[in-house]
């Protein structure tokens, strides 16, 4: 009798185990309330603003919004190699529009601008003033990797306006980053002389580095934008973040951060 007990409890604890993993595989038991979730590809320079918009976004909507932070050309591959995701913010709208098929894009909004500055060593020790004064002889400089980042393709397309010989760049060149933070940590360090960044990684090293504006005839400004993506599996949660940045509340954020929200005079 006691076996025929034990084998009775053993089908229904075997049956309810199998009912359990049924309901997780749905998205949880009877009652419970689902977390949505988002995975977003974001440029580096971006991170300290969009962790922000993330963490008040994900609280008040009870969402989870996972973030992937690298450099542009980066993300770039990744998002057409894995045609996974739900969102693509890189640097430069330029990456959104390099996305094949471009119907794999169902919708672009702009989000802020990236305004390329030169950045220096506290002091300016180097006495650095001007973009042909990064080529000066014993100059060490710093530049994103154009493949890899926004800023690095910004870089060379600022020397070409200046008429600037890359290899004469080149001769000075040290450091080649993948993102354009790399680059502020060099100044920081004391590695480098001087460095072209987004005004807003500028900002976020005025204590160990001084900037010298790029002239605006000479100058490369980034638009920013994120775009909803075709794989995305929850489109209506991706689009109440786009809101949200987009918004007078979100834009607020990026300024707290240093970002431009508006193209300068």
């Amino acid at each position: 009798m006691r076996n025929k007990v034990v084998a009775i409890l053993s089908v229904i604890v075997v049956i309810a185990l199998a009912l359990a993993l049924i309901q997780l595989r749905r998205g949880g038991t009877k009652g419970e309330k689902t977390q949505r979730t988002l995975f977003l590809y974001s440029g580096g320079g971006l991170r300290l603003a969009v962790n922000e918009c993330v963490d008040i976004f994900s609280g008040e909507n009870d969402a989870k919004v996972e973030c992937n932070y690298a450099g542009s050309g980066v993300l770039l591959n990744q998002v057409q190699v894995t045609k996974k995701g739900d969102l693509f913010m890189p640097g430069d709208a330029f990456y959104i529009d390099k996305v094949e098929p471009p119907e794999f894009i169902e919708s672009k909004h702009k989000v802020c601008y990236f305004i390329p500055e030169i950045l220096v060593r506290k002091g300016n020790p180097k006495n650095i003033n001007s973009l042909k004064d990064l080529v000066k002889p014993g100059v060490r400089l710093g530049l994103g990797d154009p493949k890899a980042c926004a800023i690095g393709r910004n870089s060379v397309q600022i020397f070409e306006k200046s008429n600037i010989n890359m290899e004469d760049v080149k001769k000075n060149l040290v450091f080649n980053s993948l993102t354009v933070g790399e680059l502020g940590v060099q100044i920081e360090v004391g590695k480098v002389d001087a460095v072209i960044v987004w005004d807003s990684t500028a900002a976020h090293y005025a204590d160990s580095g001084d900037t010298i504006k790029i002239p605006k005839d000479r100058n490369v400004i980034s638009s920013v934008a994120i775009a909803l993506l075709g794989s995305s599996r929850n489109k209506e949660l991706a689009g109440e973040f786009i809101d949200f940045v987009t918004s007078i509340r979100g834009q607020e954020l990026f300024r707290k951060h240093h970002f431009s929200t508006e193209l300068p005079e």
